[in-house]
């Protein structure tokens, strides 16, 4: 079992804009997107501000949100990369194959990265991730470099809604057809 202690707010800067984002998407009839709550044990409560101070996820955690977009069901989650290189060590196998099973009854998987050091945000597809996953398997690099992606797949930046992904989900489903 993991300690989330430890993980602290690792990410949520990006949540929060996600979270906005989806607020405003259901506000104007987009989409209705949730986030997906990890169930956890609390351990420890500071008595004071009955604040958890310590606790222990109970299960593995899918995605981080899902929900509907104009009747086609999409889950995603979101991760942030500092330098050029991601790890896949940060996405887990049972996330893998929970998006694979979820498009394989025709939902749409896809993960929202954002590159701090390019102060983008990038939508990579299931597919492509999918691509690099099975690389890392076959004993290739557990790894994929920021000039490995297709950069029409950056989320453009919008003046009320933080991250935009909506219209690269469009291209992502006409990329299917």
């Amino acid at each position: 079992m993991a300690s989330w202690k430890s993980r602290g707010l690792r990410g949520s800067m990006l949540e929060e804009m996600i979270n906005y984002t989806n607020l405003k998407y259901r506000e104007t009839k987009l989409a209705l997107i949730q986030k997906v709550p990890t169930p956890i044990t609390p351990i420890d409560i500071d008595k004071t501000s009955r604040h958890i101070t310590l606790a222990y996820f109970e299960k593995k955690s899918t995605v981080d949100y899902i929900g509907v977009v104009q009747g086609i069901p999409v889950c995603f989650d979101a991760k942030e990369c500092a330098v050029d290189t991601f790890s896949l060590n940060n996405v887990h196998e049972h996330q893998i194959d929970f998006m694979k099973e979820f498009e394989e009854q025709n939902g749409v998987a896809f993960i929202l990265i954002y590159f701090k050091k390019h102060d983008t945000y990038y939508y990579l597809t299931f597919k492509r991730l999918l691509e690099f996953w099975n690389r890392a398997l076959e004993g290739g690099r557990k790894s994929f470099r920021y000039d490995e992606l297709d950069l029409s797949y950056v989320i453009p930046v919008q003046n009320s809604i933080c991250v935009h992904y909506l219209e690269i989900l469009q291209k992502d489903l006409a990329c299917r057809e």
